[in-house]
């Protein structure tokens, strides 16, 4: 059986007439009836089964008497996710599930509406798509089911529910929902309605705007007080709204407002009321009076006013400020940032959030200039730390919004650096030039002995364009073009004077040590300067706009002053550091610059709650920790750390390792070409060493230049791999402490090896032609001895043979993830009769 979907909107039949009866519709071929109700059996039951069945038109007996009035009692239509129930007749013809009549009607309940164990009538058919069913529902009555058609007036719905009920007017109620938000269902939200939803037939909302207008204006307090209660939640229906602001509605709450008697309840239920019914924009925020402004930033700046009405009045104020330039000025003037201060420092966590907000609108709102001053401001009263200590930190936890609202006000913040960072040097500004000069003065004051004035122009020229080239610009006689690119522009000069002047001893030493390396080694500080602050402003989004659901904030931004700046100082001596771990050329800096980028990003995921402690963990991820966390994630993106796949590599490891012992001796049978080394100068002779195919003895001796391969016979000397007691490498062995040149001794350091044999220990002196055969000789020595393979060239083999063998196990599950834990074994098959005996068919 085909299960029910659901759509939205499509193209819908007529619900059934009074008389029970589907309206003619011509209809295509096998398309079935409609317009029966579930009976009670497929929704379950809900009053007892006495129910009777009334003649057509009714739904039901069950309803009891109708209620004297139209407030007696709320109906409510529920949805029901029941079958469409369609039977097939004894004349073909698709009847009724109850009584087995060829036309539907509204039954409740029926013998022949039998429910399937899934929830769906025996025999049933899907409903139409363009039909939902509804159960009608009263207080002391038994549901009643129907099918509501979707393209049928809503009126007409509204009137056969009341007639149902007997119901006079039935202009004067509507439908609506139960759960949520209490909207309205009206001609052109009545798509949404799905199955399963709850409705209620209730007032109208003109007849329930009517009373409320005359409630809110009772002289009785308690009544005033319910009416603006009921106001306020129904104001969030945009139905109900357009009638009551139709009404006028809303200068009643003007006068409510500005007569100042309301206080407590009455008067948050009606600020409320206002902000729902505002917020639909059927009114412009600028109609509204001085009076009632005035009022409502008295209840902001009073402090014995109720918390609600303050957090009503933040938010309306809130709300008012972005919509003109005008309100801004008069909120801004009426509403100081030191009341803002004020609010933030209470305990009740939603009244920071409203004044949190209000901030944030007012700075949104203003000019560059006037944003500006008011950070300006707000510095100077430590807002940061304010922020840092007693809502980042507090004892509630941070909600989402506050998340958002201190995302914005750092981004704000630090936006105040795009001016700089998109301002190109000017090189004819004397401010900007003294800057520039600044930085090599600090650098190398020291270490002019005479004064500059005593050289002539060319000389001092020749002077300051060496000590701008130790400083690391590009263009060392001109230093200024290399800050015309913009962004970072005038930015990174900004830093690069910050760190100068409240670090100078960092900034000394991280010159003058660059400045002694060799020329292809040293760190740029002006270049890496530059590419640091582009690098930061990019990380830290500066110059972009506010996004509207961004909740990524950095704690530590509320912890300090001249963050951006503080962080550029951490972030140059990292650089220095990194450059030194990669021992890095010039070739090499964007490669440094990127593992630095790399550094700060995943530093700053961590949300380090200071620089202090952004400091430690940044210094702690060096180039090698970096270089495996890639690895991490690489094998990771490859599936290769999942547990089987796991298990899998240590059980292929030891057949591995075999693979590459019988390769190293296979190379060591084959033999190797080696230069003898004496204590005066390389010696022109040539030695030839290999083993046995057997694996039994080493063979060797001297050779002639050119010959490749000699064979085994020609070689007279031999040592028993029994008799062979150890593996001298590098330093251990004898023949490399002889005297020799720096870079010659060096390199026997590297490539040389010497075996011990017999019992007198004497040893046989290698120095392998390069590295790749000195890793494969002492593997290959190591296995004659019975012991581990210790070289570098091992664990990389290994690594590759690891790689491919698995790639070719796992070929088959190709994008198929791979399980931490087994698939549970199935139970044993009640008889294992599988096989089938062919020899009875060919019988």
């Amino acid at each position: 059986m085909n299960k029910q979907k659901n759509f939205p909107e499509f193209p819908t039949p007529p619900l059934p007439n009074p008389e029970g009866r589907v309206a003619s519709e011509k209809r295509g071929a096998g398309r079935p009836a409609r317009g029966r109700a579930l009976s009670w059996r497929e929704v379950g039951p809900v009053e007892p089964a006495s129910a009777q069945v009334r003649g057509p038109g009714r739904a039901c007996s069950g309803l009891g008497p109708a209620p004297p009035s139209r407030r007696a009692a709320a109906a409510v239509v529920a949805v029901a996710a029941g079958p469409w129930g369609r039977q097939q007749g004894p004349s073909g013809r698709r009847g009724g599930g109850g009584g087995g009549s060829s036309d539907p009607e509204l039954r409740c309940g029926g013998a022949g509406s039998r429910a399937s164990g899934d929830g769906t009538a025996a025999g049933a058919m899907p409903p139409p798509k363009d039909v939902v069913k509804i159960a009608i529902q009263m207080v002391g009555a038994i549901p009643q089911l129907i099918d509501l058609h979707q393209t049928k007036p809503l009126a007409s719905v509204l009137k056969d529910v009341c007639d149902a009920w007997s119901l006079p007017n039935a202009e004067h109620y509507a439908l609506q929902y139960v759960d949520g938000r209490q909207t309205y269902i009206t001609e052109s939200n009545r798509g949404e309605i799905k199955n399963g939803s709850i409705l209620r037939l209730t007032t109208s909302p003109d007849q329930e705007a009517e009373r409320l207008y005359s409630g809110i204006q009772s002289n009785n307090s308690d009544v005033k007080t319910d009416s603006l209660k009921k106001l306020a939640g129904l104001s969030q229906d945009v139905t109900f709204a357009q009638e009551f602001i139709n009404r006028n509605g809303l200068k009643q709450i003007f006068y409510i407002v500005e007569e100042g008697n309301a206080t407590g309840e009455m008067l948050a239920h009606t600020l409320k009321a206002f902000m729902e019914l505002m917020e639909h924009d059927f009114v412009s925020w600028e109609t509204l009076s001085a009076a009632f402004i005035k009022k409502i930033v008295s209840y902001v700046n009073m402090n014995t006013v109720d918390a609600s009405v303050q957090q009503l009045s933040l938010s309306i104020l809130e709300n008012m400020v972005p919509t003109s330039r005008l309100l801004f000025e008069l909120v801004k003037k009426e509403v100081t940032l030191d009341r803002l201060l004020t609010h933030l420092q209470v305990t009740n966590a939603q009244l920071q959030l409203k004044a949190m907000a209000l901030l944030i609108a007012l700075l949104l709102a203003a000019t560059d200039a006037e944003r500006r001053d008011m950070m300006d401001y707000l510095q100077e009263k430590n807002i940061r730390q304010f922020i840092h200590k007693n809502i980042i930190h507090s004892s509630e936890p941070l909600g989402d919004e506050m998340a958002h609202y201190l995302y914005v006000l750092q981004s704000v913040s630090l936006n105040l650096c795009e001016r700089r960072m998109r301002t190109s040097m000017d090189p004819y500004s004397q401010e900007q030039r003294e800057l520039l000069q600044s930085l090599r003065q600090t650098a190398f004051e020291l270490e002019s002995e005479a004064p500059a004035s005593n050289f002539s122009t060319e000389r001092r020229r020749s002077l300051c364009a060496k000590e701008f080239r130790k400083l690391g610009f590009m263009n060392n006689s001109n230093p200024a073009e290399d800050l015309r690119r913009a962004p970072p522009g005038l930015l990174a000069l900004d830093n690069m004077v910050y760190f100068s002047r409240h670090t100078p001893n960092a900034y000394s030493r991280f010159v003058l040590e660059n400045s002694s390396r060799e020329d292809k080694h040293e760190c740029p500080f002006a270049r890496s300067s530059i590419q640091l602050t582009l690098i930061l402003c990019e990380i830290l989004h500066v110059g972009e706009p506010c996004s509207e659901t961004a909740q990524a904030f950095y704690p530590m931004f509320f912890g300090q002053d001249h963050f951006f700046e503080e962080l550029f100082c951490i972030c140059i001596q990292l650089v220095n550091k990194t450059w030194k771990e990669m021992r890095a050329t010039q070739e090499d800096f964007d490669k440094v610059l990127q593992v630095v980028r790399e550094q700060i990003t995943r530093t700053l995921s961590l949300k380090p709650t200071s620089l202090e402690l952004f400091k430690t963990r940044v210094n702690a991820l060096n180039y090698s920790e970096i270089l495996k966390l890639r690895q991490t994630e690489r094998l990771h993106q490859e599936e290769t750390l999942a547990v089987p796949v796991l298990e899998l590599r240590e059980r292929l490891k030891p057949e591995l390792l075999e693979l590459i012992r019988q390769q190293r001796l296979l190379h060591l049978c084959e033999g190797t070409l080696f230069r003898k080394i004496s204590s005066r100068r390389r010696q022109d002779k040539l030695w030839y060493c290999r083993l046995s195919p057997n694996h039994k003895v080493l063979h060797y001796g001297d050779v002639e230049e050119g010959v490749q391969s000699p064979p085994i016979e020609s070689l007279p000397e031999k040592i028993p791999v029994a008799d062979m007691k150890m593996l001298l490498m590098g330093k251990e062995c004898l023949h490399t402490k002889e005297k020799s040149s720096g870079k010659q001794n060096k390199d026997v350091l590297e490539l040389a090896f010497s075996i011990v044999y017999d019992m007198e220990e004497y040893c046989l002196n290698f120095v392998a032609p390069t590295r790749y055969e000195f890793c494969l000789w002492t593997d290959g020595l190591n296995v004659l001895l019975g012991k581990e393979m210790t070289s570098e060239r091992t664990q990389t083999d290994l690594d590759v043979l690891l790689s491919m063998e698995l790639k070719l196990r796992l070929l088959d599950l190709e994008n198929i993830s791979i399980p931490d834990t087994p698939p549970p074994v199935p139970k044993p098959p009640s008889n294992l009769n599988f096989c089938y005996d062919f020899s009875h068919a060919e019988q």
